[in-house]
C-alpha cells in the first residue's frame, strides 16, 4: 500500500498479515547490529541443542542460510506465517510470534516478540530459535540483517499470487521438516483450486471494487495477491492500475459502476460500514451495487497469504457465482473458518 496508507494500517497488521507495502528495504542496520559487528555486543543467542546437522537452503528472496536439523524451535514474524506453521501441524514447535498473530487461537498463547514491523531482537534471541521465519511483504530488512549478524538463521518468504501461497507453503514444509503434513495439506489446496477452476470456467468475471480503506478510498492494483485471489473467485477489479494500493475517487467509481463491493471482515477500527450506512452516504448511494445490496463482507483470511486464503476465495466464488455451487457440493479439505457472509 502506498506510504500514506501505511501510517493508518501499521497497527492493523492483525487483519492483514500481509502488510501495507512495507516491503523489505535495504538500509542501514540498527544500532544493535552495528554493536554486534564491532564485537561490542556479546550475543546471548544459542540455538537449541542436539541438532544432527546444518543444511543450506535458499529462501524465497535468494538468500542462502544454514538451518539446523531438526528444527525444534521457531519464531514467526508475521500472522500469515504463524497460520502456515499451524496448518502444517508444527504449532508445538513455534516458541514465539508477533503481537498481530491471532489465528488460530493457540497463536495468542505464544510468547510475543513485538510488532511485525519492529520486533524486539532481544526477545527473539532469548527464545533460542533454530529458525526465524519472515516475509518480504511485511518485515523489514533491518530485522533480517540484525538477526543474521547475530547468527540467527532467517528464512524469508515472498508469495505474490495464490499459487505462490501453495508453493511457498510446500517449500516451508520441507525447510522445517514437515514434509508429510505439507504434502497432505498441499494436495487438498491444489484440489480445491482445481475444483474452483472447473466450477467457474466459462463464467463472466464479476466487476468488483475491493475496498481496502474508505476514507481516503483505497483499492487494489492488478499485481496484488488480492487481485489474483479475486480472479480465482471469478471476479476482476474495476480499478486497473499497476499501483499496488491506489487512492481512487468515489466519482470515478460511480462512473465505473462495479457489480459488487467487497470489504474484508476486519476493516480497521471503524469496522465495515453497513449496507444501510452506505445507502445514506453521498456518492456511495449512487452505486448500483449499493442500491441492489451487492455488498460482500469476506473473511479477513483473504488478506493473509496462507492456506486459509482458500476459504475466503471459495466464499467469494459462492457470492459472485451462486449458480456454480450447489448446496450439497463437497468442499475438498475446507477448514472451519467463520464466514462473514454478504450484506443482502
Amino acid at each position: 500500500m502506498g506510504n500514506s496508507a501505511v501510517s493508518k494500517r501499521a497497527e492493523g497488521e492483525k487483519r492483514s498479515g500481509r502488510g501495507s507495502g512495507t516491503r523489505i528495504v535495504r538500509s542501514a542496520a540498527v544500532a544493535l547490529v552495528l554493536l554486534a559487528a564491532a564485537g561490542a555486543f556479546a550475543s546471548p543467542y544459542r540455538a537449541s541443542a542436539g541438532q544432527a546437522a546444518r543444511v543450506a537452503v535458499t529462501d524465497e528472496i535468494g538468500r542462502t542460510i544454514e538451518v539446523a536439523q531438526p528444527v525444534r524451535r521457531m519464531v514467526s514474524l508475521a500472522p500469515s506465517l504463524t497460520e502456515t506453521i499451524f496448518a502444517l501441524g508444527a504449532g508445538d514447535r513455534l516458541v514465539g510470534d508477533t503481537d498481530a498473530c491471532d489465528y488460530p487461537a493457540e497463536a495468542k498463547t505464544k510468547t510475543k516478540v513485538g510488532s511485525t514491523i519492529a520486533p524486539s531482537i532481544e526477545e527473539v534471541i532469548a527464545l533460542r530459535p533454530d529458525l526465524v521465519i519472515a516475509t518480504e511483504s511485511l518485515n523489514r530488512q533491518e530485522t533480517v540483517d540484525a538477526l543474521d549478524r547475530l547468527g540467527v538463521p532467517v528464512y524469508v518468504t515472498d508469495p505474490r499470487t495464490v499459487q505462490d501461497v501453495v508453493d511457498s507453503t510446500a517449500r516451508l514444509a520441507d525447510v522445517i521438516g514437515a514434509g508429510d503434513a505439507g504434502r497432505a495439506l498441499l494436495g487438498g489446496l491444489q484440489a480445491r483450486l482445481e475444483t474452483l477452476r472447473q466450477r467457474l470456467s466459462g463464467l463472466p468475471a464479476r466487476r468488483v471494487l475491493f475496498v481496502v480503506w474508505t476514507d481516503p478510498l483505497i483499492s487494489i492494483g492488478r499485481h496484488t495477491f488480492i487481485s489474483d485471489a479475486l480472479a480465482w473467485a471469478g471476479a476482476m477489479s474495476v480499478v486497473e492500475t499497476d499501483q499496488n494500493w491506489p487512492h481512487v475517487s468515489l466519482e470515478m467509481i460511480v462512473k465505473l459502476q462495479p457489480e459488487y463491493l467487497v470489504f474484508a471482515g476486519s476493516h480497521g477500527d471503524a469496522g465495515v460500514p453497513s449496507l444501510a450506512d452506505l445507502q445514506t452516504r453521498s456518492g456511495w448511494r449512487d452505486l448500483e451495487a449499493v442500491r441492489a445490496g451487492r455488498v460482500v463482507v469476506v473473511s479477513d483470511a483473504l488478506l493473509r497469504p496462507c492456506p486459509r486464503i482458500l476459504d475466503a476465495i471459495e466464499e467469494l466464488g459462492r457470492d459472485f457465482h451462486p449458480e456454480a455451487f450447489s448446496s450439497s457440493a463437497l468442499r475438498i479439505g475446507r477448514s472451519e473458518a467463520p464466514r462473514e457472509g454478504a450484506m443482502r
